[in-house]
């Protein structure tokens, strides 16, 4: 079996007082695709960070294919390559942007040319016309290409990229997730994405790890709900929407817990069926978004109630019987006592 390129073992990661990362463990195969989903807070970014070895855990060991490594140490240097969501670029031109880390690497002018040239082809920007664009004559999309040709430039062992496509053009997000999944299959580049696209994130990727309070948490999609959570005078517990319709969950752990509803418990009903049990609870919802699955026999639903969101699957035979497309209104019907705390 093949040493994973990543093993985390007990991390901890504090800013200040503040536990921003808590994994007791976490392994990553080498030439795989990972993405990392979870809401804004949820310690994504703080693991990349450490992922790259530009931060150091308060607390355990990140080894990296099969030894221990830390922060700037030369068993990762220069075989890890971070592209943040905001790239910073050079005041210079595009071609010295990108090969600068050539050059730091000692790698002489010619092949630098010639690296140059390949990077702008693989992020789909013609190298004639941008070898010698300057800095500030770059768009959004074009900035944020010439950030990820540089890195695939130096050919990492790893790339990771942060949000790669959250501020871009159509065409530039496009580009670059075309540019990931070649570099992942023609190259055997390990890849660790961050992004809010979770539904391309569940097509491209080899498994997908999501965190919540600075934890790995089991897959719920996007099922996962924040309190405040309130107790009704019969013992009951409920989160009032914004559309006067309430999500009513088990008992919490305390008010401020986060609740999940894992999808297999989710089902989906034309009209609130008239035999629905006293332990099961009724949503009225809109379908926003389908999406058929990489194997062909499922769809994945999306639905919004006020201002919830829950998704589900449900094979295409259920989609086809009960007509679903985007725009319509549906109830989601899910046993009180599925949900799971964290």
């Amino acid at each position: 079996m093949q040493t994973p390129v990543y093993q985390l073992h007990n991390i901890k990661k504090f800013h200040g007082q503040q536990l921003a990362v808590d994994i007791p463990n976490l392994s990553i195969p080498a030439a795989s695709i990972t993405g990392l989903i979870g809401p804004n807070g949820s310690g994504k970014s703080s693991l990349l960070k450490l992922l790259a070895f530009v931060d150091s855990p308060s607390e355990g060991e990140i080894w990296f294919n099969g030894a221990r490594a830390i922060r700037f140490s030369t068993s990762v240097k220069f075989r890890v390559c971070l592209l943040p969501q905001e790239p910073y670029l050079l005041k210079r031109s595009v071609f010295d942007n990108i090969a600068y880390g050539l050059t730091l690497r000692g790698v002489r002018k010619s092949r630098c040319s010639q690296a140059v040239m390949e990077a702008l082809s693989l992020v789909g920007l013609p190298g004639k016309e941008f070898v010698g664009r300057p800095w500030y004559q770059l768009s959004g999309g074009e900035a944020q290409r010439v950030a990820l040709a540089a890195r695939l430039a130096l050919n990492p062992e790893v790339l990771i990229l942060d949000e790669p496509t959250a501020s871009v053009d159509a065409a530039s997000a496009q580009q670059i997730k075309t540019c990931a999944m070649n570099a992942s299959r023609d190259r055997g580049v390990t890849l660790v994405i961050v992004s809010h696209d979770w539904q391309w994130l569940q097509d491209v990727s080899d498994n997908v790890v999501q965190m919540f309070r600075g934890k790995v948490i089991p897959p719920c999609m996007e099922n996962i709900v924040s309190g405040p959570w309130f107790q009704k005078p019969d013992g009951s517990w409920e989160k009032p929407l914004s559309d006067g319709q309430h999500l009513k969950v088990s008992a919490p752990p305390d008010a401020s817990a986060a609740a999940a509803i894992p999808p297999e418990f989710i089902a989906i009903h034309r009209s609130i069926p008239s035999l629905l049990k006293p332990t099961e609870h009724a949503i009225q919802s809109i379908v926003t978004r389908m999406k058929l699955e990489t194997s062909l026999k499922n769809i994945q639903i999306t639905l919004k109630a006020a201002e919830l969101i829950l998704s589900l699957s449900v094979s295409t035979e259920s989609a086809q019987h009960l007509n679903i497309f985007p725009g319509q209104q549906f109830y989601i019907v899910y046993p009180v006592s599925a949900v799971v705390w964290y």
